[in-house]
């Protein structure tokens, strides 16, 4: 099997995140509003030329039911004219200078991820040059037919679920709580999984604000920006029937009073239907990272841990995890042969957009491949979030402490053959590998 390249040489393309616009709509900066005459003729219009690419890269976040991304949910829609028309400014700003883009890949990635958050340069350039032009109306008539999204239709972005698993009862997270774990035990009832099931996806949906972060073993989990979890076709995990999902709640707001606020987080199951074929079972690693100490002002404190796979696989997707000293992430991977790729680099990390990092294609790694995962962190005043820079910091559960973790989810390269419908064996990994 060839081994793809890692690392890529990209010409300067204005390759712009299209979620910016979501980040955009969070700015200071002032609202701009325009009226349907102004600006040169020349100009872009909003139905004939903005909102294909609106629709395209953008609504399935801002629509009145778009994705609840870890919490991250976009506060308004981008549909309608006037609605659009008044953060012309801000969306143009924040697609020009690329502020927060909530896609931290580095460039040299670009194409390589099936998920990436991205605007060509053409789509880039009518966004700017409509808001520049006045933010022009059009004619109705040339607007694309509407696009429906499936969380508008169902509520969740995977599509109506088979199985919906919740705690058990709303639970309040009082006004003096900063941080708090809540550990939830949920049963599935027989009569809702009365046999082994191979999983599909599965979508996580915060109750409340205060949700940090949920694992719910062995579902998976979600943190600030995740997605929904869905697997390719012909890869996924066994949900066993009689599971007990344990909900590891981690609350985490500002206390005071009036700040309380009632929890019933949820996650949606899709299953892959009878008949269908399952060939890879996902496996995964953390490269968890425990005994680090980051100094008091270190601006720059770096960590590193390594996983090696005994056996030839095909790595699926990385997802890198600190807290709120989180400075940037980078994989490396190390052949047999001794040659030394980037697998993922991440240059600036940010808390509230923890994106997996899907490979269009699995990534082959042979017998002996070694990953090195090295994380940093900036303890220093500079950082805007860190909540002490005059502390030694390490692991720790509270979101004030720190984590490291990289994520990796692969499979095996030799494919097997499980009918959908046909009984699990009894030896194959349970749940969900985050």
């Amino acid at each position: 099997m060839s081994r793809r390249p890692l690392v890529r040489d990209v010409t300067a393309v204005a390759s712009i995140s299209a979620s910016a616009l979501l980040v955009a709509c969070a700015t200071s900066a002032p609202e701009t509003t325009a009226s349907a005459s102004s600006g040169p003729a020349s100009a872009p219009t909003f139905y004939a030329d903005v909102l294909p690419v609106l629709q395209e890269n953008c609504q399935v976040c801002h629509t009145e039911e778009g994705l609840n991304l870890g919490g991250m949910v976009a506060p308004m829609a981008f549909t309608s004219y006037s609605e659009t028309a008044r953060h012309a400014a801000r969306i143009a700003r924040a697609v020009e200078s690329r502020r927060m883009p909530p896609w931290h890949a580095a460039d040299q990635h670009l194409g390589q991820f099936s998920n990436e958050r991205v605007l060509d340069a053409a789509d880039a350039a009518t966004i700017i040059a409509w808001a520049r032009g006045g933010a022009p109306e059009g004619d109705p008539s040339d607007a694309p037919p509407p696009r429906v999204f499936a969380s508008s239709e169902t509520g969740w972005s995977i599509g109506e679920p088979d199985l919906i698993v919740k705690l058990p009862s709303p639970y309040f997270v009082h006004d003096s709580i900063e941080d708090q774990y809540v550990d939830f035990v949920v049963t599935i009832p027989e009569d809702q999984l009365p046999t082994d099931r191979w999983v599909k996806s599965v979508e996580f949906r915060p109750g409340s604000s205060a949700v940090h972060h949920i694992i719910a073993s062995p579902l998976g989990g979600i943190a600030p920006g995740v997605g929904p979890r869905v697997y390719p076709d012909g890869l996924g995990t066994v949900l066993r029937k009689g599971t007990t999902v344990t909900f590891n709640m981690h609350y985490h707001k500002e206390p005071g009073a009036g700040t309380a606020v009632w929890d019933q987080s949820e996650a949606a199951i899709v299953f892959y239907e009878p008949g269908e074929v399952i060939e890879h079972v996902v496996e995964g690693n953390d490269l968890g990272m425990f005994r680090f100490k980051i100094p008091p002002n270190d601006p720059d404190y770096s960590f590193t841990s390594e996983y090696t796979f005994e056996k030839e696989a095909e790595i699926v997707w990385l997802t890198p995890h600190m807290h709120l000293r989180g400075k940037s992430a980078l994989y490396e991977i190390t052949y047999p042969d001794g040659q030394l790729d980037t697998l993922l680099h991440v240059p600036e990390y940010d808390f509230n957009w923890q994106h997996t990092y899907t490979f269009d294609e699995p990534m082959h790694v042979p017998a002996g491949t070694t990953i090195d995962l090295t994380l940093w962190w900036d303890n220093s005043a500079g950082n805007p979030y860190n909540p002490n820079p005059n502390r030694e910091v390490g692991w720790g559960r509270p979101t004030t402490d720190e984590m490291g973790y990289g994520f990796m989810s692969f499979i095996e390269v030799e494919p097997r053959r499980f009918v959908v419908g046909e009984p699990i064996p009894e030896n194959l990994r349970r749940g969900n590998e985050r």
